[in-house]
């Protein structure tokens, strides 16, 4: 690199173009390329090249700042001539300058479309020295130069010969500095060194540093090129780590195992745990570097660390907060949400409550998973999910023991790592479906995790220590309870979800699926619009569930439809009515069921739960001549078979009080058949449906088709309690029926049903079967 040698003298207040640097400090009498590509110092460059190509060079502060301002660049920099412009294809411009004499900024007169700086002369002062003295510091600094040029292989040939040539002291600083390999920081504190003496100690400073470092490198090349091995490469590479660990007097391993030291020191843990982890840590120290077994001990150090042991999230215990985030999100629900905020006004006074197990049971789609997540942003906790829907193994819960390659900790241990916080919200999703095998039963082991006197000090089979679960707030979902171990059960406070109503899907539908459905597809309210009886449509019809997904996926086919129509720029009404709904959707998949219209003999219309919600159900009754065989279709369950031999003994024990003959059924059989036979069904509250459509057959005398019954009986006669009254209801109350029969300990229930629903249907609540022939039989059945 060549210094040409160019007298400028700067005017005291020259305006000048400031062009920032990026990581690199200009000298005088250095020729350097710069690439510009910013909009300000494009502009600079060309008001500097409509005068006499003189412009202000200054470092930035920081090389990240696209857009620096007056406080974020030096105020010593160098006055440099541009002399060569080339435009890149890019836009960008190449230049390259001369650094001329250094220069201080005393001002900034323009900011905008570039920096203009009012700049003066930066002197250069000299400490009393007599003339042998700084001939002293020249050959001091020109013999460390000639030293750094052997040790830097980068630097040109002829660099010494050019060396040679410069008397000038403030010339050889700048000569020197051109070539100096050091931080821009440094570089700048050079440049802005005003006394001539302490520039060149400086100077000598950074000069011995780098043929230091240069010469410790060399010692590194020549003891890694004794060592090593031609014909292994890998043999090399170790051998070159050894030396320059050797030659720094420390090893990477022994940093790491410092950095893990102090790792363990500030994660929090209990006195046993930081024990163990010392002991891992001092066994780790004493093994080879690249042993398999330190591997082992260094993922298991890993994980003790990453795993929280004391860092938790504050809880936000404001009741009133809580219930608009739950409100917000979730439409319905009343039970559960007023159990969420009774759990936070206990936490607010009981800070060392531990509260339940939550176990959400209800059929899918209602809503179970995103409610845990509703639950965790009103705490203000993390919130971390563990699917366990088809887990059969035991260590997915304990983890593996570290013996086993590729062990691991177990779900809840690497949850926790996930959440980082002791006092997480985890949802345990699908718990109903877990299974067992010969590697043991995964069920069993979450009862010490769901617990709360046994979960302080849960046991992973990798951790190999006690780790406290009491602060995290667990919520399981299931399905049904039918599945889950009772002893499993035990430990946790079931709320249904039962599903939701009409009325509450198309609240749901139209303040919260819509919306979103509306955005996901990148449409407007003006593009469409769905009206309550448009949505009543599409729940009876094109979907049957207890939940909204469903739902949800028919509103987004409805929408993808008018996407496209949007896009294609057809026209097409906005506003969607039923009959445009059927261009869209097709056919109705589903019939709504509905009352009959007359009552007829050996007909009873009854009431059925599923998991897609309630339905009713018709049992017809025919007695034809035979031998007094019972004959069942309908694709009954075992249970509504046992319903229906049940209500026969129920008959015959009865027959004097209906007037029948003795052996009134040794002639006869009875066949009961319940319609939409491919249908599965099954169910304990069939018992008194198929009685009363019995009796009706045998008497001839029809049952009110406008009543809906619901109930088991027993071979005496009483009517036993059932689940599910409010499904039951609701699908009745779509039929048309305007009366219902129900046992009488299923009063409790009614606080369930909507009020709108409670005036518009009678509700008779029996304890026996008399009780109920008595209310549906259109005529008297018993003998007076």
């Amino acid at each position: 690199m060549t210094i040409p040698k160019k007298p400028y003298r700067i005017k005291t207040g020259e305006s000048l173009p400031l062009l920032p640097l990026r990581d690199i400090v200009v000298f005088p009498r250095m020729m350097v390329p710069l690439f510009v590509g910013r909009e300000k110092s494009i502009r600079a460059v060309e008001r500097a090249m409509e005068s006499n190509n003189i412009i202000m060079l200054a470092a930035q502060k920081s090389a990240r700042d696209d857009n620096p301002e007056p406080d974020d660049i030096y105020r010593v920099g160098c006055v440099s001539e541009i002399m060569q412009v080339l435009k890149m294809p890019d836009g960008t411009i190449k230049i390259m300058v001369e650094g001329l004499q250094r220069a201080e900024i005393a001002s900034f007169t323009e900011s905008k479309p570039m920096l203009m700086t009012a700049v003066e002369k930066s002197s250069t002062i000299s400490a009393v020295m007599t003339d042998t003295e700084m001939k002293a510091l020249v050959r001091g600094i020109v013999n460390l130069f000639k030293k750094y040029i052997k040790t830097d292989s980068s630097l040109p040939p002829g660099m010494e010969t050019e060396l040679d040539s410069i008397t000038d002291p403030e010339e050889l600083c700048d000569f020197i500095m051109a070539n100096l390999s050091i931080k821009t920081e440094e570089r700048q504190k050079v440049l802005a060194e005003n006394d001539l003496v302490k520039r060149i100690e400086d100077i000598c400073t950074h000069l011995e540093s780098e043929i230091e470092i240069g010469q410790i490198e060399k010692r590194v090349r020549g003891r890694v090129k004794k060592q090593m091995d031609k014909t292994q490469k890998e043999y090399y590479l170790n051998e070159q780590m050894k030396a320059i660990q050797k030659e720094l007097g420390r090893s990477d391993l022994k940093s790491d195992i410092e950095e893990l030291r102090q790792k363990i020191g500030k994660a929090g843990m209990p006195k046993e745990v930081l024990a163990k982890s010392l002991k891992e840590l001092n066994k780790l120290e004493q093994m080879p570097p690249m042993s398999a077994e330190g591997t082992v001990v260094r993922n298991y150090l890993d994980w003790l660390v990453d795993v929280p042991w004391s860092k938790r999230n504050r809880d936000n215990l404001d009741t009133k907060r809580a219930k608009k985030i739950l409100d917000e999100d979730h439409y319905g629900l009343d039970k559960i949400k007023e159990r969420m905020l009774d759990y936070l006004a206990v936490k607010k006074l009981s800070k060392t409550g531990r509260g339940s197990i939550l176990c959400l049971v209800g059929p899918p789609g209602v809503g179970k998973t995103s409610l845990g997540k509703s639950i965790a942003r009103a705490l203000g906790r993390q919130f971390v999910r563990v699917s366990l829907g088809g887990v059969r193994d035991e260590a997915e819960i304990r983890g593996h023991r570290r013996t086993y390659i590729g062990a691991l900790p177990g779900r809840i241990i690497q949850s926790m790592k996930k959440a980082g916080s002791i006092n997480p919200v985890m949802m345990l999703d699908e718990i109903d479906k877990m299974s067992m095998d010969f590697r043991g039963d995964p069920s069993a082991a979450l009862l010490e995790v769901l617990d709360p006197e046994q979960n302080i000090s849960f046991s992973d089979h990798y951790l190999e220590v006690d780790y406290n679960l009491s602060e995290v707030l667990f919520i399981t979902t299931a399905n049904t309870v039918h599945n889950i171990p009772a002893p499993l059960l035990d430990r946790m406070e079931t709320l249904r979800m039962a599903g939701y109503t009409e009325q509450e899907k198309v609240k749901i539908a139209s303040n919260f699926l819509v919306p979103k459905q509306l955005k996901e597809h990148g449409l407007k309210n003006r593009n469409i619009s769905f009206a309550d009886s448009v949505l009543t449509n599409i729940i009876r019809h094109y979907t049957r569930e207890a939940g909204v997904r469903s739902l949800e996926r028919v509103l987004a086919k409805v929408c993808r439809k008018v996407t496209r129509k949007v896009v294609e720029k057809r026209k097409y009404n906005p506003k969607l009515s039923v009959s445009l709904l059927k261009s869209y959707l097709g056919v109705e998949k589903y019939r709504l069921e509905s009352a009959q219209a007359h009552s007829e003999a050996g007909f009873a219309v009854g009431m059925a739960w599923t998991e897609a919600g309630g339905e009713i159900m018709n049992i017809e009754v025919s007695v034809v001549p035979g031998k007094g065989k019972l004959i069942l279709t309908g694709k009954l369950g075992d249970v509504m078979r046992e319903s229906a031999q049940a209500a026969l003994t129920y008959i015959r024990s009865r027959a004097r009080m209906f007037s029948l003959r003795p052996g009134f059924y040794s002639k006869s059989d009875i066949h009961i058949h319940v319609p939409e036979g491919a249908i599965p069904k099954d169910g304990p509250s069939a018992g008194i449906t198929m009685v009363a459509a019995m009796v009706s057959a045998f008497c001839k005398v029809p049952v009110r088709h406008d009543v809906a019954m619901t109930g088991e009986v027993t071979l005496r006669g009483k009517v036993l309690p059932i689940g599910g009254l409010k499904e039951k209801v609701m699908a009745a109350h779509r039929a048309g029926i305007k009366a219902i029969i129900a046992p009488e300990e299923n009063e409790r229930d009614m606080e369930e049903i909507p009020k709108n629903i409670r005036r518009e249907i009678k509700f008779t609540f029996v304890g026996s079967m008399d009780e109920a022939l008595s209310a549906v039989m259109t005529e008297p059945v018993f003998k007076q």
